[in-house]
């Protein structure tokens, strides 16, 4: 019987006063019965929209059509055939402008809780299921994938199915990209992550660490070594500063420095011996969920105040409306249409404060977004002690300066052929956010995996 509410099933989590001071994880999850009860509201639509906004194309229906009646593993085998990482995609996805806007019931009412309900069933599965993937019998080709975040490790994955002998070569010491270093603990707990890692690992894809390529071996080697095919996944991690007078002082991070010191390196944790800076007020420059997961994580290390400086109003911020919410209710402060313009340092080169100046919105930009302008005389001082710089990132440049032929865009992305990642190098492939900058979990996930399947195309016909 369908479950004619026109709200999702609210997900139960820990009191905002209470989760900002430590990294458990808010979203405490679905029981059973909420799971079967949210299933239930959805009507299982004849031509299936939902599937049309999943960039690795689960089948939305069929897994939540198993959750309503009780069936969890089922639900999980209709996952596992199109995603490598259901656990982490319930949880970090922007479903609200994937898969769940384009549900049906946000008609009349809330959408069918897509993401949440992937999150139980990987949970499910995780906590019941001990039985690893089976590892497929070897077609005795192989194949390098560089970077073992998102886009790497689905790419990885679907190859690994496919009998490819698959290794990754990760330039950190620990497997998952922006999963591990990028994504807080409260939001993405670890534990999650090294779990769909090893699942891969079971299929038989090798991982080799602190291999930075490049430099320890290029891509012209690999190939020298019998790989027949390379997918570069290696995201988009160097980070972007404003220019403005000021950012060289002690106490300006960029969010990425900041974030993997916390999420990679436990920061947090009272035994760790990765410095991180004890501060009492934040400004955190930037409006996307990096910036809101800085600005969380900030506060929950214990600083007073913490803001969020973004030039643009609440209306343009880029962040997830769950993860703004979450700010809001954990005491984050919100300067909106405020720019900075310069960092001030004390005596000792440290930062005391920002000159800021109110901005507002004038006629749209090239992407259709109103463009921010400086409203005259308007400049002002905010006192703190620590700033994050969380403004994008970009494509590091050593595997394009030391691969002759790979093609580079002006931004320094990787230059591909726009449909299975094809690069301007033969049998080399390239997905992610080394190809789109920054962007989301599943976008690179889809990447992969229509890499992967071009991979086995092109090396099925030679």
């Amino acid at each position: 019987m369908v479950n004619t509410n026109p709200n999702k099933c609210p997900m139960p989590s820990q009191d905002p006063m209470v989760r900002n001071k430590n990294f458990g994880e808010v979203a405490l999850g679905y029981t059973l019965e909420m799971a079967m009860d949210e299933a239930r509201r959805c009507l299982n639509c004849k031509h299936k929209p939902c599937i049309s906004g999943c960039p690795v194309l689960i089948d939305i229906p069929a897994f939540i059509a198993e959750v309503a009646k009780g069936d969890i593993e089922k639900a999980y085998e209709v996952l596992s055939q199109q995603t490598s990482l259901p656990a982490v995609c319930g949880r970090v996805c922007p479903q609200e402008t994937q898969c769940e806007g384009k549900c049906v019931r946000a008609n009349k009412g809330e959408s069918v809780a897509i993401g949440r309900l992937e999150r139980f069933v990987a949970d499910w599965h995780r906590e019941h299921c001990a039985q690893k993937p089976q590892t497929v019998q070897s077609n005795g080709r192989k194949v390098a994938v560089i970077g073992a975040g998102p886009t790497g490790l689905t790419c990885a994955g679907e190859l690994a199915k496919k009998g490819y002998e698959v290794t990754i070569y990760e330039a950190l010491h620990t497997a998952g990209g922006v999963l591990v270093y990028g994504i807080p603990e409260f939001r993405l707990p670890k534990d999650i992550v090294k779990y769909e890692i090893d699942n891969l690992k079971a299929l038989g894809v090798k991982i080799e660490t602190n291999m930075v390529i490049g430099k320890i071996l290029t891509i012209d080697e690999l190939f020298e070594n019998g790989f027949e095919a390379v997918y570069i996944g290696s995201g988009a991690g160097l980070p972007k500063f404003m220019g403005i007078p000021g950012e060289s002082l002690k106490g300006v991070y960029s969010a990425n420095e900041y974030l993997t010191r916390v999420n990679l390196m436990k920061a947090y944790l009272p035994t760790s011996k990765t410095p991180i800076r004890k501060s009492r007020n934040v400004a955190v420059v930037g409006g996307g969920n990096v910036a809101m997961d800085a600005a969380r994580s900030a506060k929950r290390l214990g600083a007073e105040n913490v803001y969020i400086v973004y030039r643009r109003g609440m209306q343009e911020l880029p962040a997830r409306l769950e993860e703004i919410e979450h700010a809001q209710e954990e005491g984050i402060i919100f300067k909106l249409l405020t720019n900075p313009v310069e960092v001030i340092g004390d005596e000792n080169g440290e930062v005391k404060a920002i000159k800021c100046v109110e901005m507002m919105l004038g006629e749209p930009d090239a992407s259709g977004r109103r463009r921010p302008v400086v409203k005259p005389d308007s400049e002002f001082i905010i006192d703190i002690d620590t700033m994050i710089m969380s403004i994008g990132t970009s494509p590091n440049p050593l595997i394009s300066s030391t691969t002759e032929g790979l093609e580079t865009d002006k931004w320094g992305c990787i230059v591909t052929n726009g449909d299975d990642g094809l690069t301007t190098r033969d049998a080399v492939y390239a997905g992610g956010d080394a190809v789109t900058g920054a962007a989301t979990v599943i976008l690179a996930m889809g990447a992969g995996k229509q890499a992967a399947a071009a991979i086995d195309k092109m090396l099925n016909e030679k």
